[in-house]
């Protein structure tokens, strides 16, 4: 039974300033650059509470909300509350919108088949946040989940939860629209959650976080008495249903470090696929691999030239695929990607989150990183799609690291949970 809390939310202020000052983007998208320029944005931007830039930056994110909380910065609500959340934004010159709840989601295990992973983690990143949890007591930022609503009862909740004044509205600088809307009725808060007991809920962004929330939960409550309602027990989730039209994948594309496409290297391809030069721009890339959806294709760039791979459909190749690739997942493009490409044919071994393998979600970026040094080659994928990932996650079957991007992402400092010690819910 999946158990959904309200609560009492942290929030910024009036006295914060100007709210587009203040959000950011989640703290794994903000590279240096953007960490600086939020730093300059405001005293109070969010991106000092999610990832200082001092060198303390668990205890300095601890004093700093305490000290925000004390002077009126941030305050709290005095009844506990869900809320409904919306983002609007424009992609590939289309209108989209995507509307979700959030509440506090009690923690499952991922053994008690409620709440599923669809890829696999890195350690550094769940370190990372393990200890920005141990210090600031605070869940920063919601892990964004989806669930099924063919009956669009929650759809139906949501909509008329919109209906009524907004809590928040601001656009950040990406022109995404978000807009909050608060629901404290107990009647409705008990609608949603009796509806909400009996779904299955998967990870979509922040795999890292919960499973840093679980192991966090499983030391506090090892140092003594603990109830169920210990805040500690849940984290602050965004829920979406897998019907909303808005809920958008796009691709993650793959950036290697010291490889080139020599010609051994275009023979090792031959084997397993169709190879065809394209042009290199990435007009072209996204033609091409838009024009083969669903056929494993796959475009690799190296800063001069371009070539489309596409599987070659005989029995050789899919007797090899059943033999090599990860029996974790069905055959899907990042899987092949992985194992075939990467494994087989470049020998790269395991790969390392930043010293041997990037990622990105623009082509034209891609390609624009690899010009400048960045990575020496990168391949381009098509996008899993939402009802993919949800279908293949409730059978336990994972996809490598970064297989999804699910767009817009929830910009971050609108709301905050609190799970100090003595917080219940």
């Amino acid at each position: 039974m999946v158990d959904i809390r309200p609560f009492r939310a942290l929030s910024y202020t009036s006295k914060a300033g100007n709210p587009a000052d203040l959000i950011t983007q989640p703290y794994d998208k903000i590279d240096s650059a953007q960490q600086k320029a939020y730093y300059t944005l405001s005293p109070y931007n969010f991106c000092r509470l999610i990832l200082p830039l001092e060198e303390n930056k668990y205890e300095v994110a601890h004093q700093r909300v305490n000290q925000w909380l004390k002077d009126g910065v941030l305050t709290k609500e005095e009844q506990p509350a869900v809320f409904v959340s919306r983002q609007e934004f424009c992609l590939c010159g289309k209108q989209y919108s995507r509307t979700g709840i959030i509440a506090a989601l009690r923690l499952y295990a991922y053994g008690e088949s409620m709440v599923y992973p669809h890829e696999a983690t890195y350690k550094a990143p769940k370190a990372d946040r393990l200890n920005m949890l141990r210090n600031v007591q605070k869940d920063l930022e919601p892990v964004f989940l989806m669930y099924q609503d063919p009956q669009a009862q929650t759809i139906h909740f949501m909509d008329d939860a919109t209906k009524t004044e907004p809590m928040t509205q601001v656009t950040d600088a990406l022109g995404v629209k978000h807009t909050i809307w608060k629901v404290s009725d107990p009647e409705k808060i008990q609608y949603i959650q009796d509806i909400f007991e009996a779904k299955k809920m998967v990870i979509n962004d922040g795999h890292h976080r919960y499973e840093s929330a679980i192991s966090y939960r499983d030391e506090m409550r090892a140092k003594g008495d603990w109830t169920d309602e210990e805040a500690f027990n849940f984290y602050m989730c965004y829920m979406v249903p897998v019907q909303e039209e808005g809920l958008v994948v796009l691709p993650t594309h793959r950036l290697l470090k010291n490889y080139k496409l020599t010609p051994e290297v275009l023979d090792g391809f031959g084997c397993f696929f169709g190879i065809q030069e394209i042009q290199p721009t990435a007009e072209a890339i996204e033609a091409f691999l838009c024009s083969r959806q669903g056929e494993h294709a796959f475009c690799v760039y190296d800063g001069t030239k371009a070539c489309g791979l596409t599987l070659k459909h005989d029995s050789s190749v899919y007797e090899f695929i059943e033999a090599y690739v990860s029996k974790e997942t069905k055959v899907f493009d990042v899987v092949i990607l992985r194992d075939i490409v990467f494994k087989q044919v470049l020998k790269t071994g395991q790969l390392n989150l930043d010293d041997t393998i990037l990622y990105e979600r623009w082509t034209r970026e891609a390609l624009v990183r690899v010009d400048r040094g960045e990575a020496s080659i990168a391949f381009l994928v098509n996008p899993i799609p939402a009802k993919t990932v949800a279908e293949i996650a409730v059978q336990h079957e994972l996809l490598p690291e970064k297989s999804t991007d699910f767009y817009p992402k929830l910009v971050s400092g609108l709301v905050l949970m609190d799970i100090s010690i003595g917080e219940k819910l």
